[in-house]
């Protein structure tokens, strides 16, 4: 996996901060964006504790799903209680179900990479920019968060707790008791 370097010339250690496309960005995409600039500002920091959270949590985070004040002070989720949130507030889509212009700073809608069995997961990933070469923000095993491929991502889990080609998957974040934002401006109507 490559290092996100904030100026990839320069070989600096920082890492990228996100960085919007040329998207109209609501409250709640901007609080997305400073929650990845805050994970990503604690890679670089020799940090024990940063190192112990898993990818669910720095995902979950991202999605704003804690009302922590901030990544260092969350508790942190098991693989249990991943498993039981995505369960209960997501639903399983295709990979094409993702508009191909999808930016998270920009849209309602939220999507997980999820590889291994639902379950069971291994890893949680944020889409974050589909027209992005590395589009997905997580937190690897070993080298801190930042954003991937889904071929950085197939080599890196290849074959860890027995992972194949089929366990990844993707997730939409549902929407309960709410209009869906893919809805927005929709008319409908209820007939008995």
């Amino acid at each position: 996996m490559q290092k996100n370097l904030k100026y990839e010339s320069a070989g600096t250690g920082a890492p990228a901060p996100f960085k919007p496309r040329m998207v109209k960005m609501d409250h709640e995409g901007i609080l997305v964006s400073e929650r990845m600039d805050e994970i990503t500002s604690l890679c670089d920091r020799n940090h024990p504790i940063y190192e112990q959270v898993t990818s669910f949590s720095v995902a979950l985070y991202t999605l704003g799903f804690f009302d922590s004040p901030d990544f260092m002070s969350l508790q942190d989720v098991s693989t249990t209680d991943a498993a039981e949130i995505l369960d209960r507030e997501f639903s399983e889509i295709r990979f094409n179900d993702i508009p191909v212009d999808y930016h998270i700073a920009g849209s309602k809608e939220r999507y997980l990479l999820v590889i291994g069995a639902p379950e069971f997961p291994v890893h949680f990933a944020v889409v974050g920019d589909m027209r992005s070469s590395r589009p997905y923000f997580s937190k690897l095993p070993f080298f801190g968060a930042g954003y991937d491929s889904i071929d950085e991502l197939k080599t890196e889990f290849a074959g860890y707790d027995g992972v194949t080609a089929e366990d990844f998957r993707f997730y939409r974040k549902n929407w309960y008791g709410q209009i869906p934002p893919d809805s927005m401006g929709k008319i409908y109507i209820v007939k008995d």
